[in-house]
């Protein structure tokens, strides 16, 4: 018999009240054999490839998070790597991460080396997994406004130590942990509660090296009574680089970001 596909997304329940969502876009290494047959790269180049890009531990750490909550929020983690689609591009000539060979289905490593065949249909891959995807978090934020009257969606991520070759802003601040907002949908009450729960960790900077957040294109831009933060941690905080074990820098940062949803829920 064949190997069932790994499921693609899946969304982890919280509160019933809670507004909270939390969002864990590219911590699987899972690449599904299908897709693999589509990527030049052997098993060596792909290993190293997904230790660059993969956010690792960051799922672990949202449970972690969830589970020292006093109102636990609701999580949507990607099951699948960023190298399957990336679910936070737009799959378009507006995203500059296109130029770069890394827009919805990335087409350039880190070292802007060859990832995909020269020409390759993205077409089935952001029909199979991108729109699903986004169809999904568009969801789960109408479900949050549903249920709350406000849905506040905090992006998880990490960032490596040093700029790899694709980090088109990789010459700027590399904070311990960055936090990435947007004009529309991060007020400072947000950012302020952000800063507060990581103060712990050597400081906080602002849009350096990765900036913006993810809000879903139905929401984006139209409705305030939807808040988005983006935390992109410094992988040196947490685990051994590239793509190492965690180390005991993951419980205090869980706690952190506990605490940053216990003060958005109160809010």
């Amino acid at each position: 018999m064949p190997t069932p596909e790994p499921a693609a997304f899946r969304t982890f329940p919280g509160a019933p009240g809670s507004p909270v969502l939390l969002h864990v876009p590219h911590s699987s290494r899972v690449v599904p054999r299908q897709v693999r047959d589509g990527i030049v790269l052997d098993d060596g180049a792909l290993t190293a490839e997904l230790d660059h890009l993969t956010d690792a531990h960051t799922a672990e750490l949202a449970e972690r998070a969830a589970g020292f909550c006093s109102v636990p929020p609701w999580r949507l983690v990607n099951g699948l790597s960023r190298l399957v689609v990336d679910p936070e591009r737009f799959p378009d000539d507006r995203e500059e991460m296109l130029a770069a060979g890394m827009g919805a289905v990335y087409t350039r490593t880190v070292h802007g080396q060859r990832l995909r065949p020269p020409g390759a249909d993205p077409g089935p891959l952001l029909d199979r997994y991108f729109h699903p995807y986004a169809h999904a978090m568009t969801a789960a934020v109408d479900d949050r406004l549903a249920a709350a009257g406000r849905a506040v969606v905090v992006d998880v991520h990490s960032y490596p130590s040093a700029a790899l070759p694709y980090e088109l802003h990789g010459t700027g601040p590399r904070p311990p942990v960055c936090l990435g907002t947007d004009g529309f949908h991060t007020p400072p009450w947000l950012l302020a509660a952000a800063e507060e729960a990581f103060a712990g960790f050597g400081g906080t900077g602002l849009n350096s090296p990765f900036s913006g957040t993810y809000v879903p294109l139905k929401h984006h831009g139209t409705d305030r009574r939807v808040g988005a933060l983006m935390i992109e941690i410094r992988r040196d905080l947490y685990m051994t680089e590239p793509g190492g074990p965690a180390g005991p820098g993951l419980d205090a940062l869980a706690g952190a970001l506990a605490g940053l949803v216990d003060a958005l829920t109160d809010r």
